[in-house]
C-alpha cells in the first residue's frame, strides 16, 4: 500500500489522503464494510475486487468486519504483490480529530480480453462541494501510477465521471471525446419491485443455463453484442469471452423450439447479496418475440431465489430495452445517472 497526502488549507478543512492498493484484499481490508454497505451502488468496483480476493478473506474475516476496525492507512499486507498494472485508488478524508472515511475508490483492472476502463464509485455524500479536492487527489495520484495512454476511458457516476474527465484532460493533455460513449442509468430491482409476467406465448423450450455445447452459438451473439458498443470483438475473442462465462456459471440463454440459441443474459459481476446483469443481447431475426423479457425475468427470479437481494444493470437512457426492464420491476432514477468518457489518442481495451 502506497499513500499521498493533500493536506488541508486551512486548520478546519478536512485532510485527503489516497491510498493505492496493489491487492484486493489489501483494498478490502480497509474498504470493505464501506463497500459493503453501499453494496448495490458500488458493484462495479466491489464485484471486481471480490472475484481477485482471497476465497478464505471472502467466506471468513471479511464477513465479519466492521468500520470500526478499520484505520486507514494501514501498514502494508504481507500478500505478495502482482504485476502493478491491476491496482485500486481509494480516497479519504479525515476532519480534524475525526476518523478516515472513504468518499472514493477507483479500480485500474485488466481481463483477458484487454484493459478495462477506469472505475469510479464515490459515497453519495461525496458528490458534492468537497468533490474537487478529491479528484484532484486522485487524478494525481492515478498519474503517477500509470502510462497516461492506458487511460482510455472512465465510467461512474456522472458529476464523479465529468469532474475526473476533465481534470485529468487538463493534467495529462489527453482530451476528452466530444461525446460521452454511455450514459447510462444504473437501475435496481428487488424481490419487491420483481413482477412476474405471463411468459410469450411464442413456441419455445424457454430459459436455462448455458452449458458447453452452447459455445460456439453464444460466441456468435457475444461477438454481435461487443460489435454494436465501442469495444468490438473478433471471433476468436467472442469464443474466449463465450467460455469464460459458461465455464463460471454466468451465462443463461433462451432456447427457441428448434434448439437455436436466440438470446443471452450474462451476470457476470457478483457480491454477497447483489448480482449484475451485464450482457442481453437478441439475434436481430428473433427481436419482438419478448424473449429478452422472459430471460431477464427469469434470471433474475433465480438470482432472488439464490439469496440476492437485489439485481443491478446499466441500461442508457436511450435504449429501448429500458422499457423492457422497467417491466419486469428494473428502477431507475434521474439522479442514479452513470456516464463513460473516452480520452483521444489512448491505447483503447474492453469490457
Amino acid at each position: 500500500m502506497t499513500l499521498i497526502e493533500v493536506p488541508p488549507l486551512s486548520p478546519v478543512e478536512e485532510k485527503i489522503v489516497v491510498l493505492r492498493h496493489l491487492t484486493a484484499f489489501d483494498l478490502l481490508a480497509v474498504a470493505y464494510p464501506t463497500l459493503r454497505r453501499h453494496e448495490h451502488s458500488a458493484n462495479i468496483v466491489l464485484a471486481h475486487a471480490l472475484a481477485r480476493a482471497p476465497v478464505e478473506f471472502v467466506l471468513t474475516e471479511g464477513q465479519f468486519l466492521a468500520e470500526s476496525d478499520v484505520q486507514p492507512p494501514l501498514p502494508p499486507s504481507p500478500q505478495p504483490v502482482p504485476d502493478s498494472n491491476n491496482f485500486w485508488l481509494s480516497v479519504w478524508s479525515q476532519p480534524t480529530k475525526s476518523k478516515p472515511v472513504l468518499d472514493v475508490v477507483l479500480s485500474c483492472l485488466d481481463s483477458p480480453l484487454g484493459d478495462y476502463p477506469i472505475f469510479l464509485w464515490a459515497a453519495v455524500a461525496t458528490q458534492g462541494p468537497g468533490l474537487g479536492r478529491r479528484v484532484g487527489a486522485l487524478v494525481e495520484h492515478l498519474a503517477a501510477c500509470v502510462d497516461p495512454k492506458r487511460v482510455f476511458a472512465v465510467f461512474g457516476p456522472t458529476d464523479l465521471a465529468t469532474a475526473f474527465s476533465t481534470t485529468w484532460a487538463r493534467l495529462t493533455g489527453f482530451q476528452t471525446a466530444a461525446d460521452p460513449l454511455y450514459n447510462a442509468f444504473h437501475a435496481c430491482c428487488t424481490p419487491q419491485t420483481l413482477r412476474v409476467l405471463t411468459p410469450t406465448k411464442t413456441p419455445h423450450r424457454g430459459v436455462r443455463k448455458a452449458t458447453r455445447f452452447d459455445t460456439e452459438a453464444v460466441a456468435k451473439l457475444c461477438e454481435e453484442f461487443a460489435n454494436s458498443s465501442e469495444y468490438p470483438l473478433n471471433k476468436s475473442e467472442a469464443t474466449i469471452e463465450a467460455k469464460q462465462l459458461i465455464d463460471k456459471g454466468q451465462l443463461w440463454v433462451y432456447e427457441t423450439a428448434t434448439g437455436e440459441i436466440a438470446t443471452i443474459c450474462a451476470v457476470s459481476r457478483t457480491s454477497l447479496r447483489v448480482s449484475a446483469i451485464t450482457k442481453v443481447y437478441t439475434l436481430p431475426k428473433w427481436r419482438r418475440h419478448g424473449f429478452a423479457r422472459d430471460l431477464v425475468q427469469v434470471t433474475t427470479q433465480r438470482l432472488f431465489e439464490c439469496g440476492k437481494y437485489s439485481v443491478v444493470l446499466y441500461v442508457g437512457r436511450d435504449n429501448a430495452a429500458r422499457r423492457v426492464y422497467e417491466r419486469i420491476g428494473f428502477q431507475m432514477e434521474d439522479t442514479d445517472a452513470w456516464m463513460e468518457f473516452g480520452f483521444v489518442g489512448t491505447n483503447a481495451g474492453h469490457w
